[in-house]
């Protein structure tokens, strides 16, 4: 049975198929400053990680370019033996030069190496969901995509997603390759995207926000505090239970390298916002 509170289901079927929590983890955080390095305490970092699927996560997404390559490395020390429990999605399609410095490299090649590259790190067969993380301006999306394609046949990926995109970008990839998710820049405080949370709604597509935990404007913030109040909650569960309400295909991936603040982010799935919060928020 499905699991529901307020009306809002708290599970998702990816692809139509594979059901999963809509309450997942994302780890980019489990690297060193500007998503460089490795996490700086390996050992809570993976206790983070089995944390989470204690609480219940069976969602994890990464990416190459997380460390890069360290953040792969250490989801599997950390979950290897729960892979079964788990749903592991990650992400190719960025360079990294340095620390905080991020650029987009569509050119097949470097895809086709980014594919091998997260399956050995990974140490699977088969990466769940794949996702191209940003579309490279310099190169059609259809050349970029080739490689995905083909590892798609080859059975070494199983699933295709997408991030940063608009709604045409996602229908010219559809014509490549099935997309299953979209991850975009989305919270309460920055809801640009709106329209691709519904279209995506519409279409079954997952939509994954990056940094979710973000509460809004200043002029919102006494409005949240009283919620907050109200609930007994954080502004971050606040800004957490807002996306779950707003629509059913959205799937959070919270990050954090604090046990204390892991617990607190899963327990947004328990807050059960009135429509007139919804609204006021």
């Amino acid at each position: 049975m499905e699991k529901t509170t307020n009306e809002i289901t708290l599970t998702f079927k990816l692809a139509g198929e594979r059901e999963i929590n809509r309450m997942g983890y994302g780890g980019m955080q489990l690297t060193g400053s500007g998503v460089w390095g490795d996490a700086p305490d390996r050992d809570l970092a993976q206790k983070v990680l089995n944390t989470a699927v204690d609480y219940g996560v069976n969602f994890i997404d990464t990416a190459d370019s997380y460390g890069p390559h360290t953040n792969e490395i250490l989801i599997h020390e950390a979950l290897q033996a729960r892979y079964n429990e788990l749903l592991i999605a990650t992400k190719g399609g960025l360079q990294r030069p340095g620390p905080g410095e991020w650029v987009p490299n569509g050119k097949p090649e470097y895809i086709r190496n980014a594919i091998e590259g997260s399956l050995k790190r990974l140490n699977v067969d088969q990466i769940e969901l794949w996702q191209l993380h940003r579309i490279d301006p310099k190169v059609p999306v259809e050349e970029t995509l080739a490689p995905v394609v083909d590892a798609v046949n080859a059975g070494k990926i199983k699933y295709v997603g997408l991030s940063e995109v608009g709604i045409e970008q996602i229908e010219q990839a559809s014509k490549v390759v099935p997309i299953v998710s979209v991850q975009n820049l989305y919270n309460l405080s920055d809801r640009s995207w709106d329209e691709v949370v519904d279209y995506t709604a519409e279409k079954d597509i997952a939509f994954i926000p990056w940094f979710p935990l973000a509460s809004g404007p200043d002029k919102m913030k006494d409005k949240i505090e009283a919620i907050a109040r109200n609930h007994d909650a954080t502004i971050a569960q606040i800004a957490l239970a807002w996306l779950l309400k707003r629509s059913p295909n959205i799937l959070l991936i919270p990050g954090t390298s604090s046990l204390q603040h892991l617990q607190e982010n899963l327990k947004a799935a328990d807050i059960e916002l009135s429509d007139d919060d919804f609204e006021a928020l």
